[in-house]
């Protein structure tokens, strides 16, 4: 599966871009914040990929930033929302609009993206709106910040994401947050030694 591409813009519109990377062209969909956000031709871009795989296509989706990625999967895990969709929300509205005005349930804006409907726009604000507020939830416990820049510095050591948050949460469940960050790092470390 590919989830990340970096390399050069040999070609790009306002819905699509193509990248050589190590001399093979990849072409991803876009929205058109994304597109906004590339450089010129022969620049070099970076994309965080969706790869949209059924019986009949297997077609890339790239995005500016993970943020954007993560609100494109939401979208298209609302009941008939598909991937052209999606693009064409992320490309009517920008994704701070787009998260206020799902937090605030405002159907009448959401349904000014062109080719959105009101019925669309009520399934889009009422299932987000749930999802959203979970996040903000996870973002706002106590201690998500440590925890998240103990797994960031492992991460930047090499290791991937997946083995690492389990060793990082167990670490914490025994020597709590307040153990500061040195000490949560070096005591992962030794946890993943023994892996």
């Amino acid at each position: 599966m590919i989830a990340f591409l970096k390399g050069n813009i040999i070609q790009k519109t306002s819905n699509k871009v193509i990248l050589d990377v190590g001399g093979v062209g990849y072409c991803a969909f876009i929205p058109l914040s994304t597109y906004l956000k590339l450089g010129e031709t022969n620049s070099q871009a970076e994309l965080y990929i969706y790869m949209h795989v059924t019986d009949n296509t297997l077609a890339l989706y790239g995005f500016h930033s993970q943020e954007e990625k993560e609100l494109f999967l939401k979208l298209i895990g609302i009941s008939g929302i598909g991937p052209k969709i999606a693009l064409n929300v992320l490309s009517g509205i920008e994704t701070t609009d787009l998260k206020e005005a799902i937090q605030n349930s405002d159907v009448a804006r959401i349904s000014l993206i062109p080719g959105i409907g009101k019925k669309t726009a009520i399934r889009i604000a009422l299932e987000l709106q749930e999802k959203l507020e979970k996040k903000e939830e996870i973002l706002g416990a106590p201690g998500y910040k440590e925890r998240e820049d103990v797994v960031s510095a492992l991460m930047n050591l090499g290791f991937k994401r997946k083995e690492v948050e389990k060793i990082v949460d167990d670490t914490i469940k025994t020597y709590t947050i307040k153990a500061g960050f040195d000490h949560l790092i070096k005591e992962s470390l030794k946890r993943l030694a023994k892996m």
